[in-house]
């Protein structure tokens, strides 16, 4: 498969009727379970793989270079087209965010997000026109790649719960030439209708947050097209992992190895080959 092969495959996803599920392994294992569960997209998680190395999320110690590493192990373990979380673009400019579509293609990538949040507590998020020039030169250049541009508004993940606000981010983003757009952190499934109907462009949500959780088949009826989930599957799976150590700590006890996935089970998601051209 090549990168083409997988940016056409990926594209196709949009277009078909319906919504589709993009889960987010954070490391080329967890790439290739997903594979042989038949998904058919993958997207990294930063939240994920920043607690794969030992970081809080976000972290300053995670550069670009480690973020875009990740993301080729994922892209090396499977056929899958795949997404990265590209952050705030690496970068303030609208050239920071240009480059860094340019390496991800580079890296393997199908496609990749850019969010609207500065990673300044003070002042979390980005005027709007400066937002929109970062998204329309991240375009810019995704077009020249075939790369599948997402952008993100992401006041409600930083305190700014402004519905209206955020769908005109949304239509700016799209008028700028992005390909997907994403609000992450919408409360509702009337905020999601709202923002689907009110955009021209498919539109991805965030499950896996606490709170109101809405099925595949929800979803679909208000108009959303792709899910996510985040560091989800990540803090999931640390969930187990803490429980089991838990047990083992305080009980003295080995009663998680009964919930445990055998060693035959994880044999068979390791042999998941890529196809060949």
């Amino acid at each position: 498969m090549t990168r083409a092969q997988r940016y056409k495959a990926f594209q196709a996803l949009h277009e078909r009727p319906g919504a589709f599920v993009i889960p987010n392994p954070w490391d080329a294992g967890t790439a290739k379970i997903l594979a042989t569960l038949g998904y058919e997209a993958l997207a990294t998680t930063s939240a994920g793989y920043a607690f794969s190395v030992g970081h809080r999320d976000p972290a300053p110690e995670i550069t670009h270079d480690d973020i875009l590493q990740n993301a080729a192990e994922i892209v090396k373990a499977t056929d899958l087209p795949v997404s990265a979380d590209l952050q705030n673009g690496f970068g303030h400019s609208p050239h920071s965010c240009s480059e860094t579509i340019r390496f991800a293609a580079a890296a393997g990538l199908a496609g990749g997000s850019i969010e609207d949040a500065t990673g300044d507590p003070s002042d979390p998020i980005y005027e709007l026109q400066h937002a929109t020039d970062r998204i329309a030169a991240a375009s810019q250049m995704a077009s020249r790649h075939q790369f599948f541009l997402t952008a993100r508004a992401e006041n409600f993940l930083h305190g700014k719960p402004d519905l209206d606000d955020t769908i005109r981010r949304l239509q700016a983003f799209a008028d700028a030439g992005a390909d997907v757009l994403y609000a992450p952190g919408l409360p509702t499934l009337e905020a999601i209708r709202e923002v689907c109907a009110s955009v021209s462009k498919p539109v991805n949500v965030l499950m896996g947050l606490k709170g109101a959780t809405f099925s595949v088949e929800q979803l679909a009826a208000v108009g959303v097209k792709r899910i996510s989930v985040g560091g989800a599957f990540a803090r999931a799976a640390l969930g187990a992992f803490l429980r089991a150590a838990r047990e083992v700590k305080d009980q003295g006890t080995f009663n998680f190895a009964s919930d445990a996935v055998p060693s035959s089970e994880m044999t068979r998601y390791m042999d998941h080959k890529r196809s060949t051209p």
